[in-house]
């Protein structure tokens, strides 16, 4: 089985949609924890809440690893990050049972993509993403990285890396004013 993740209730048969890659795909993994963190978008969510006007497509935010033992690790890059963008979200978890074979070169674990129409076997409606996300902690199959426990060099990193993202996003509005707000940038 191949997971995928949406807010869209209701869907029959998933389209490939052109994503931070540029090329229309769908997004899978063979692990349902995996797809837990694209039930929200903290970009979108964020600039919804805010009031930001917006009709493009959206940046993708995706702040997580894989720890040593290759399991997802949710990454707070900012205080708060993981109730923020997750805590009464809810979703779909849409599972399909085969892929056609797509040539796109994917380097993340137990990821898959299909550049074709694939029909959904299953559906299952998560009610809270943020409980669903925490219950996978306590069953050990993703870690959480919160924002108090990152070392001084992930902070540093941290940093320089949102300062170059929002310097290069000149073409994403809606990406600048969500790292303007949580990391308080300044144009």
């Amino acid at each position: 089985m191949f997971y995928h993740a949406s807010q869209t209730p209701g869907i029959d048969v998933l389209q490939p949609r052109v994503s931070n890659h540029h090329v229309p795909l769908i997004y899978f993994s063979k692990k349902r924890e995996n797809v837990l963190v694209y039930l929200s978008n903290a970009i979108e969510k964020y600039c919804r809440e805010t009031g930001f006007a917006y009709h493009g497509p959206w940046q993708k935010w995706g702040p997580y690893g894989f720890d040593q033992q290759g399991r997802l690790q949710f990454q707070e890059y900012y205080p708060n990050a993981l109730v923020d963008t997750y805590q009464g979200v809810s979703g779909y978890i849409y599972g399909v049972e085969t892929l056609e074979p797509c040539n796109f070169p994917l380097e993340i674990p137990d990821a898959a993509v299909s550049d074709v129409p694939v029909p959904v076997a299953t559906c299952e409606f998560v009610p809270d993403a943020l409980e669903a996300i925490l219950q996978a902690e306590r069953e050990g199959l993703i870690s959480i990285l919160r924002y108090e426990q990152l070392s001084p060099e992930f902070q540093d990193w941290n940093r320089r890396t949102i300062r170059e993202e929002y310097e290069n996003a000149q073409d994403h509005p809606e990406y600048r004013h969500f790292l303007e707000g949580k990391f308080h940038l300044k144009g």
